[in-house]
């Protein structure tokens, strides 16, 4: 009796620990607010090198990106404009670093069809956006997607409320903006002035 009892409890602990508290829709996240600090997560590059986010942005001040990923075509629309903005960007101090669901492979692919130049990350078992509360669970039909885009490695077929952040190189949030409609993005033109107004 002890040990059904254990076991069940083994696996009530297990299913809170697997994605029950992730939200099930968009508009129920809880996101990181201005004036916290980012956690330290470890996200992959092109290779397939495990690297500290913390340790990227402490280098200079950062636009951070989270997008749904390569297939999304309202994320590629937002990939092409920020590359637009990259050079105002730069001169301003910063660096672009974008993050999705995509595998290495994968956003090497994005990378060379959208023409960009900026860092692109792989956050594909979705760590780094559940640390920063953007995580939810996909609708069913994002399934097959979700695991090509991953390579396998979204298991719990999750998806992040596309997002922006302007972070110091303490990796304090200085300004976000987190839409839960994936069809609607931050203009060009308010992203470039949210971040001259918020460099210190």
């Amino acid at each position: 009796m002890k040990s059904i009892l254990s076991i069940s409890l083994l696996a009530l602990l297990f299913a809170f620990t697997t994605g029950i508290d992730v939200p099930q829709k968009p508009e129920d996240i809880s996101p990181l607010l201005i004036g916290e600090t980012i956690p330290d997560v470890h996200l992959q590059t092109l290779d397939g090198k495990s690297i500290s986010l913390l340790s990227e942005i402490a280098k200079k001040p950062t636009l951070l990106v989270f997008y749904r990923g390569g297939w999304c075509p309202y994320c590629s629309r937002q990939l092409a404009e920020l590359r637009t903005l990259e050079p105002d960007l730069e001169k301003m101090g910063y660096q672009l670093i974008a993050v999705s669901t995509d595998s290495p492979e994968n956003l090497k692919s994005t990378l060379d069809k959208n023409h960009l130049n900026y860092t692109l990350l792989s956050d594909a078992d979705v760590t780094a956006a559940k640390a920063f509360g953007l995580a939810f669970k996909a609708p069913i039909s994002y399934s097959s997607t979700l695991e090509k885009g991953s390579n396998g490695k979204n298991t719990e077929k999750l998806l992040p409320v596309p997002a922006v952040f302007l972070l110091n190189q303490q990796g304090i949030i200085k300004f976000e903006y987190i839409n839960p409609n994936f069809k609607e993005r931050l203009p060009g033109k308010l992203l470039k002035a949210a971040a001259e107004a918020v460099l210190d």
